[in-house]
């Protein structure tokens, strides 16, 4: 793989924290995990996902196995079908690396598959590839966080609360995390503007 990540209109919905490992080598898009199955009790969870949605669409990519099938029907449920699409990975029997054992039913899940074939299979999913660079002049990054006060500054923190609040996004994300979701939600003008507006304390 080259350093160029592929850049999808789509945000790309996996099962947990390694799987959005895996992505982030070749995806620039923001990627939301579903904490397995604490989806189904996780309210500000789905309410996200149902957000990026409707702003963007989503694109659903667990794994082959049982827990994965249930996972992928539960979101398709959720959010109205016209605004989901569905990536399947190729079944492959191994062991992903971190583990001594291979899973229940002997299969690779998203983490264990190569980035090319991960890749592959994104791109014959149906998904809306906007292009391949290095970043997009519309993400919105760490260093603006930082120009428009939501990290790195005093108050940083009390403000991103505001600012999650009045989004309707989960007051638990981290600064790294809700990067993550403002990028399914504005563009870098979209969302500088919207700071500019965004109304001071008291």
């Amino acid at each position: 793989m080259t350093s160029e990540k592929l850049y999808l209109r789509e945000a790309v919905i996996v099962e947990g924290r390694y799987d959005r490992m895996k992505l982030s080598e070749f995806i620039g898009s923001p990627v939301i995990e579903t904490g397995g199955f604490r989806v189904f009790n996780d309210a500000e969870r789905r309410a996200l996902i149902r957000s990026v949605a409707e702003q963007r669409g989503i694109l659903i990519m667990t794994d082959v196995d049982g827990a994965g099938f249930v996972i992928r029907s539960y979101l398709s449920g959720i959010v109205p079908p016209d605004r989901v699409k569905h990536c399947y990975i190729p079944t492959v029997l191994g062991t992903e690396k971190r583990k001594n054992a291979p899973s229940k039913e002997g299969l690779l899940g998203v983490e264990g598959l190569s980035a090319d074939v991960l890749a592959d299979a994104i791109e014959r999913s149906g998904a809306t590839v906007i292009g391949r660079a290095t970043r997009p002049e519309s993400e919105i990054t760490k260093q603006d966080f930082y120009t428009l006060l939501l990290s790195g500054r005093e108050g940083s923190a009390e403000l991103r609360q505001r600012v999650l609040r009045d989004l309707g996004l989960p007051k638990y994300l981290s600064a790294n995390a809700m990067l993550s979701a403002v990028n399914c939600l504005f563009t870098l003008p979209e969302f500088t503007e919207y700071m500019h507006n965004f109304p001071p304390v008291g």
